[in-house]
């Protein structure tokens, strides 16, 4: 229920971004003659089939996210990530609507604003970040889920990237490239015990590198992950999601997978970002970052 009261909130607060936000394209921050009304949401919920949509490519019809999903925690390992474990079969051809949505008008649109006080209040954002709130932009951009439907997502990222990341995920979009969820982290999930079933789209979190005390490029603005429980890290044993071992096979090539050479690696590659499923020492395949860190 928290979800979908968060998402309801996201649709109502369009009308006032459109006005002190600006339109992918736009200059940020400043007033867009040609600012868009952002989509609403669709008074028929029923599955649409785009016209050009890839069969096989979308949510199968009736699959419904497991009552279970990030309740089921899991022990913990003295690293302090979770103890791996096989994907269960729900999983396995993971295709979920995002959680407590509802579909909005088709189209790419997005907008680019300093974070509102009450995203900051929800997000990861505290004075030991090493950015400042200055320093970061909240975006809201539309994107495909797994049922081929337009849904509304948030982000937030360093401001000198906030035109880039708008454009990358407009490729993506036009793609028809699926993406489960896209929200802001919260602060109460860094501590959470882990469930290894997590598959949120997200940038700015405020966390140091995975096994490491470094400050993550995440905690710049400067980093995204896109559907990790698609694209799992591997380091060693380490698998974050942990679930998500099924999806260490790059070879099953299914929706909501990154590849090499696919719309997200060319994508990020084109405004110069890196890819973590390039690295030698260990795999992220759901890691882009401006340094390539």
């Amino acid at each position: 229920m928290r979800n979908g009261r968060r998402r309801r909130g996201l649709v109502a607060v369009l009308g006032a971004l459109a006005t002190t936000a600006v339109v992918a394209g736009c200059a940020v921050d400043e007033p867009s003659g040609d600012t868009r009304p952002l989509p609403q949401p669709q008074a028929d919920a029923s599955v649409r089939q785009d016209e050009g949509a890839i069969p096989g490519e979308t949510a199968r019809a009736g699959v419904s996210r497991p009552d279970w999903l990030g309740s089921r925690v899991l022990p913990e390992r003295p690293d302090g990530l979770g103890e791996v474990r096989d994907t269960p079969p729900e999983l396995v051809d993971r295709r979920f609507p995002p959680p407590d949505a509802e579909p909005v008008a088709d189209g790419y649109l997005a907008t680019i604003a300093p974070v509102p006080d009450d995203v900051v209040a929800r997000s990861t954002w505290a004075d030991e970040c090493p950015v400042t709130l200055d320093e970061l932009r909240y975006l809201m951009m539309t994107f495909r889920g797994f049922d081929d439907r337009t849904y509304l997502g948030e982000m937030i990222v360093h401001r000198s990237v906030a035109e880039d990341v708008v454009w990358v995920f407009e490729q993506l979009y036009d793609a028809r490239f699926p993406i489960e969820e896209m929200r802001v982290v919260a602060a109460g999930e860094l501590d959470a015990p882990p469930t290894g079933d997590g598959n949120n789209t997200t940038a700015f979190v405020c966390r140091p590198i995975t096994l490491s005390s470094s400050w993550s490029e995440h905690a710049y603005g400067l980093a995204v992950d896109i559907n990790p429980f698609h694209n799992p890290y591997r380091r060693d044993d380490a698998v974050v999601p942990e679930l998500a071992s099924a999806y260490l096979d790059r070879d099953r090539d299914l929706p909501g997978m990154i590849q090499p050479g696919d719309v997200v690696t060319r994508a990020f590659a084109d405004i110069g970002w890196g890819w973590g499923g390039d690295w030698t020492t260990l795999d992220d395949w759901m890691h882009f970052s401006r340094s390539g860190r």
